[in-house]
């Protein structure tokens, strides 16, 4: 029997993102096999391997994983092996160096993003640059998600490089109705009334993602109008400190922390702007589903989100730091009720190039590509 491999730093990303390859493989009589840093049980996943990956390039276990991952590896010869994540795919990549030669397995990596990109701090470009150059060479496809680092990719990189934009929008999720009356219940167990306006930042809290910044500038427009709400459904990595934050500016009522969610898609439907402050993406899936919804779009103007948005077209691209004009934005979208749906209308439309549909029959060519 066939089999391929994905691998990725933890069980998060597989299951959040890569189901639906994993399906397909399952479908095309593949033995599917996940290696990744964790236990948990994942859907149309045949046999599950825990390798101690870490996210930072600097830790010893990284050393166990690539000998773990290897003797994996050399004993299943995988057709394919389909690796993700910066860590993960240095390691498989590494550990898969025999298996091309010998077994002939073609090794696909999927960059969700460089950490090297225009702006990125020096130290990105001094360790990760030189790393994915390098290991290039021994990546028989690269994936790439946004057109910067397509176009860096294609330039600088030895190996095939492709362009498929994210890993799809499954529109089967959006596949239910709301009811006023429930839409009102949900915005009321959230604090919220139907006559607030209610942004939505759906993204882990983390410095890149900088809702600081959100907050800061939304502190006044807040100030202003009370009935503007901001949500932040996402996984906590900054330890607790934003929650107290919010509560020391005395937003605690307007600014609503909700931990990590699974039914942002219904958040969408109660929410009437889509914001994103970060200072980098890959290809946004936060954005890609507000848009989807129906949502406008006030968001930073950097790699992965000027990918997704066309200023003034489908929402507004602003500079990074540019907290007035931001405010400015989001009160003009409150107020111009023709520009809101001019905006709603345009991300509705584009939103339908990036369905999963379509991603999976770019990434289905690509798996189908004999071995260079």
């Amino acid at each position: 029997m066939k089999k391929v491999l994905f691998t990725a730093t933890v069980d998060s990303h597989i299951k959040n993102f890569h189901l639906p390859y994993l399906k397909y493989f399952k479908d095309n009589g593949y033995e599917v096999h996940v290696a990744t840093n964790g236990k948990a049980k994942i859907e149309h996943c045949d046999i599950k391997h825990t390798v101690p990956f870490e996210r930072s390039p600097f830790r010893f276990n990284n050393i166990k994983a690539i000998n773990k991952l290897k003797t994996i590896i050399d004993k299943e010869s995988f057709k394919i092996i389909h690796t993700h994540t910066p860590m993960g795919s240095v390691v498989t990549r590494l550990a898969a160096l025999k298996t091309r030669k010998q077994h002939k397995t073609r090794v696909i990596y999927t960059a969700h993003g460089f950490h090297f990109y225009k702006g990125a701090p020096l130290q990105n470009w001094l360790i990760f640059y030189p790393v994915e150059r390098i290991l290039a060479r021994y990546t028989d496809t690269l994936i790439t998600i946004n057109h910067e680092d397509y176009h860096r990719a294609k330039k600088q990189f030895k190996t095939s490089v492709e362009y498929v934009p994210g890993v799809g929008i499954d529109e089967n999720k959006f596949k239910f109705k709301m009811t006023q009356k429930e839409k009102s219940e949900l915005r009321k167990s959230l604090g919220l009334k139907d006559t607030d306006f209610v942004l939505i930042y759906a993204a882990e809290l983390s410095k890149r993602k900088r809702q600081q910044w959100l907050i800061d500038l939304l502190k006044s427009l807040i100030e202003q109008n009370s009935k503007i709400h901001l949500l932040l459904p996402g996984s906590d990595s900054l330890g607790g400190t934003l929650q107290k934050y919010i509560v020391k500016l005395g937003l605690s009522k307007n600014i609503h922390y909700l931990g990590f969610r699974k039914d942002i898609h219904q958040l969408l439907k109660v929410s009437d702007l889509a914001v994103s402050t970060s200072a980098q993406e890959g290809l946004p899936v936060n954005i890609l589903e507000a848009m989807y919804a129906g949502l406008p779009v006030v968001a930073t103007d950097c790699r992965g989100n000027r990918d997704l948005l066309m200023d003034n077209l489908n929402g507004f691209l602003l500079m990074l730091n540019d907290d007035i004009v931001f405010e400015e934005r989001i009160t003009e979208l409150i107020n111009d009720k023709g520009l809101y749906r001019k905006f709603a209308r345009n991300n509705k439309n584009e939103a339908k190039k990036y369905l999963l549909v379509n991603t999976l029959e770019q990434l289905s060519d690509i798996y189908k590509q004999a071995k260079p």
